[in-house]
């Protein structure tokens, strides 16, 4: 009854559906004064042919109703020429009025307003006046869909805004929480519970997110905001506008993907960090390294960092002493800043490559990855069929990739590796395929936009996929919790736990952490504010003390899962 009335309300609030109920009524009106008048002539018409007892008036009315219903039964007909001309302006009238203007009729002024009511009913205006720490999804696009799968991992309520109300009930159908509001409506907030949320994450236009942001400090000054932004000239405006974080993640993933390249030398390049603990990436290619057992290579005893990963061919292998470090393996390290240092100047006279990194795309994307490597004095050479990206020097390539001879001037046989950083997964795909047939020793680093194409590349032959949607959940997801949890490669992270009593004074090896999730530990943050790195299997955990591990996203849900409490 509850859904009914809000169904009545919705189709009543409306004034073009009470215009629609009246015009339906006129119409019926119009039908059954018809239908009374052909009553009423029956009777005369049968009686001009000489019936002499006359019909009842139910008889008439019955016979009106099978006539104009072109029912016609035939048990009462008539047999002069008025009768039979009496009944063919009936029958018409019937087929007209019944058959085609009742049911576009009721269709059009009941029938269609009636099921709109009825989605409008069904999709929610407002949120549970019960949800507190939620986040406020502006756009459901690539980045805020792999931020819900987050959301969900960690049972964190959300709410998406769509206008479209079509668009609405299908994610509602979805098991999407969606509210049938307008983002960039100042009314759209008070039916949000704004005061108790936790943070509002916009991904659309910049001139939408400086709206969003504008009109949503409003109503909580107090609340994250975090939107993204195509263009640099718009992160002033998005934060004088109230953005606290404005992410422009064409530049994040270009850097990202320029720190998986095997030129310049074999200096640590920093991923991230957590706390103290220093994450970072090595290539091992021309040092004397290669062809040694993790043991014997004595980084941990001679320098005090530690291998916590090796990449070989796009692959996370988790080491062991007895693991060989092989020409292709990226070696992932932790340690702190000073022993990173140390490395650096042991491994910085070992120079990897002097050949330029062939660069496929330059858009937002590729000009950041370009300005990474010259940054750390790496060679490229980008290749665009866009003149507008061009610029008037030899690192610049105007052509399109497809085009053998196009990969000839860029140098692809003689790279050492290749970034591809289009935005149509569809074209990565192809040129991954087509980059490994030209070079297969070449390192290809590939992006890609929706997660669901990272196990398609890697079988196209990419070495390392680097996803936009997992990046900017993860960026928005580190903001919304406060760490400095980071991506390592796709589906690759590091996060941090605060030991509870289910872990409390139980060693590492107790616990089998590894077995059970997926996830390492890899460092201990100590009482004396040091950090224990690489702890080793006795090592007994402390209650509130804070572990730091690494795994795949699974294994980070699995964890959380077992040991959250």
């Amino acid at each position: 009854m509850k859904f009914l009335g809000s169904q009545l309300s919705y189709f009543f609030a409306n004034r073009r559906t009470k215009t629609n109920v009246r015009k339906l009524l006129k119409f019926l009106g119009v039908l059954v004064a018809m239908y009374i008048t052909y009553s009423i002539a029956f009777h005369y018409i049968a009686i001009y042919e000489g019936v002499e007892e006359g019909y009842s008036w139910i008889t008439g009315f019955y016979w009106t109703l099978v006539t104009m219903s072109t029912l016609g039964f035939g048990d009462i007909v008539f047999h002069s020429d008025l009768g039979r001309i009496f009944s063919m302006v009936v029958l018409f009238s019937g087929v007209l009025f019944l058959l085609i203007l009742l049911p576009f009729t009721f269709i059009e002024f009941f029938y269609a307003p009636w099921l709109k009511a009825q989605n409008q009913a069904r999709a929610p205006k407002k949120v549970d006046e019960a949800m507190k720490d939620h986040v406020i999804i502006t756009h459901l696009d690539s980045i805020t869909e792999a931020l819900i799968k987050k959301l969900n991992a960690y049972k964190i309520d959300y709410v998406i805004l769509e206008p479209d109300l079509q668009e609405a009930l299908d994610l509602s159908d979805m098991d999407y929480n969606v509210v049938n509001l307008d983002p960039t409506d100042f009314d759209t907030y008070k039916y949000l519970n704004i005061e108790d949320a936790s943070m509002i994450v916009s991904t659309g236009s910049d001139t939408e997110n400086t709206n969003i942001t504008f009109t949503a400090e409003d109503f909580n000054p107090d609340i994250k905001i975090v939107t993204t932004a195509a263009s640099p000239d718009s992160v002033d405006v998005l934060q004088l506008a109230g953005a606290n974080h404005v992410l422009q993640m064409g530049e994040i993933l270009g850097r990202a993907l320029a720190r998986r390249t095997l030129g310049g030398d074999a200096r640590v390049h920093v991923i991230g960090h957590i706390d103290r603990l220093v994450i970072g990436e090595s290539t091992v290619q021309q040092t004397p390294l290669v062809g040694k057992k993790i043991k014997e290579s004595k980084i941990r005893e001679k320098i005090g960092v530690s291998i916590v990963g090796i990449w070989e061919r796009g692959k996370f292998i988790d080491p062991t002493p007895e693991t060989v470090i092989h020409e292709e393996s990226v070696l992932v390290l932790a340690g702190t800043v000073d022993q990173f240092r140390t490395y650096d100047e042991l491994m910085s006279i070992y120079h990897v490559s002097d050949h330029p990194v062939v660069i496929i795309g330059g858009g937002r994307v590729g000009r950041a990855a370009s300005k990474s490597l010259e940054d750390r004095g790496i060679d490229y050479r980008m290749i665009d069929k866009n003149p507008e990206r061009i610029e008037d020097d030899e690192r610049h390539i105007l052509g399109d990739a497809a085009d053998i001879s196009v990969l000839y001037r860029a140098g692809i046989q003689e790279a050492h590796t290749a970034l591809i950083t289009t935005h149509d997964d569809d074209v990565n795909i192809y040129l991954t395929i087509y980059c490994r047939q030209l070079s297969p020793e070449m390192q290809i680093i590939s992006r890609t936009t929706y997660e669901k194409n990272i196990n398609t590349m890697h079988r196209a032959g990419a070495d390392f996929v680097m996803s936009y949607a997992s990046m900017g959940a993860n960026s928005f997801f580190n903001i919304l919790e406060g760490q400095d949890a980071m991506v390592l490669a796709e589906g690759l992270n590091v996060f941090n736990h605060r030991v509870n009593k289910k872990l409390a004074g139980k060693a590492l090896k107790q616990c089998n952490i590894r077995n059970e999730t997926g996830c390492t530990v890899i460092a201990i943050n100590c009482e004396d504010d040091s950090m224990q790195v690489n702890p080793g299997p006795d090592t007994i955990l402390e209650l509130n003390r804070e572990i730091v591990l690494i795994g795949s996203f699974e294994g980070e849900v699995a964890f959380n899962d077992k040991y959250e409490p």
